[in-house]
């Protein structure tokens, strides 16, 4: 029977290799995902707040769905769904064509809008606690609305968001163990392949879950590091 330390080691006896493998593609997942979330957010937040009703109407169904699915049937939809709308649209033109989507693309677009969908509520609230004379005070010193949003708001709304979105970065690092699901091999199905292999399921799963805990870990010190950046830039205005 092979040692933890045997198992836990780097090299061919070892399965830390393929772990780390899947802590890279873990990270890269979220940091791919983290901007995509916050521009849509961003976006839905504005549609939300506009004197549009249809523009409005848009943004709360954007939220109302993708808050109330599941994210792993989000996840299904968008692998399995893509893949059958672009196998239509191939065979449209070429009827014997086929079409295989990316695990690591569908991982992205559906934890983008499910993290979207959740960021926008947090753009909305950060609006609405900055005060309408902000907003009034740059049109009267000449400056156009697009120069008001960029140098009065965005700022504000950076330092009051922040906590929130730093929460869901949390989140959205946790939720990306869901893409295993559809064959990418991030921490989890690593994890999942080494304890189906060596028959030590309660070993790799606890190596996961302590990787998460680091990965946690450091992205907290990194969200206190900024929160006091932009919070010394505040103060410095």
């Amino acid at each position: 029977m092979e040692s933890v330390w045997t198992l836990l080691s780097w090299g061919p006896d070892g399965w830390s290799d393929n772990i780390f493998n899947g802590v890279l593609v873990t990270i890269a997942l979220a940091v791919a995902t983290l901007p995509v979330g916050l521009a849509i957010g961003f976006l839905i937040a504005l549609a939300k707040q506009s004197k549009e009703p249809s523009l409005r109407l848009a943004g709360n169904l954007y939220t109302t769905i993708f808050r109330g699915l599941p994210e792993l049937l989000t996840l299904f939809l968008v692998f399995f769904g893509a893949q059958i709308a672009l196998q239509k649209l191939v065979q449209l033109f070429d009827p014997t064509g086929t079409v295989e989507v990316n695990a690591f693309v569908s991982g992205m677009i559906a934890l983008g809008v499910v993290f979207s969908s959740y960021a926008s509520e947090v753009f909305l609230s950060a609006f609405r606690a900055i005060p309408h004379g902000q907003y009034e005070g740059g049109y009267a010193v000449g400056l156009t609305k697009n120069q008001t949003m960029r140098l009065v708001v965005l700022p504000q709304l950076i330092r009051i968001a922040l906590p929130g979105l730093a929460n869901l970065w949390l989140i959205l690092l946790k939720d990306t163990a869901l893409v295993s699901a559809v064959g990418l091999n991030d921490i989890l199905r690593e994890a999942g392949v080494a304890a189906r292999v060596t028959k030590h399921a309660f070993l790799f799963f606890g190596y996961a879950a302590l990787i998460y805990l680091v990965l946690a870990i450091i992205s907290s010190f990194g969200i206190n590091a900024i929160e006091r950046a932009v919070g010394r830039r505040e103060a410095s205005r």
